[in-house]
């Protein structure tokens, strides 16, 4: 069965950097678009990061622009999320799931197939 398990959370200090690992399985990985998403305590789920199937097109909630990049490994069946300059405001839980496309604003309700997370806590 379609299965995509999130690795790689951790405790990190402000300034710090981890790199998530979504990996997958039971499906064509190479024809699905992967996102990732976080939910903070007391708050939604939002969208953080996409990649398309080729890996050629990615987007990213402004929030992250510049310090998050996503990538993925199609030999693999792996997506990577590498955070850097992680912030407080960066701590929750991160999951990734699938989707046909990776598109500009990376909604909850595109993706399906979803992990059970890995939490991130950025705190001195």
């Amino acid at each position: 069965q379609v299965q995509l398990v999130e690795s790689g959370g951790g405790l990190v200090q402000p300034g710090g950097s981890l790199r998530l690992s979504c990996t997958t399985s039971g499906f064509t990985f190479s024809q699905y678009a992967i996102g990732w998403f976080r939910q903070a305590p007391g708050k939604e789920r939002e969208g953080v990061a996409c990649v398309s199937n080729s890996g050629r097109a990615t987007y990213y909630v402004d929030s992250v622009r510049g310090r998050f990049t996503i990538s993925r490994d199609n030999a693999k069946n792996t997506v990577y999320l590498r955070m850097n300059s992680l912030e407080p405001e960066d701590l929750g839980v991160y999951y990734c799931a699938r989707a046909a496309f990776c598109l500009p604003i990376i909604k909850i309700s595109d993706y399906s197939n979803w992990g059970q997370g890995t939490q991130v806590t950025v705190s001195s």
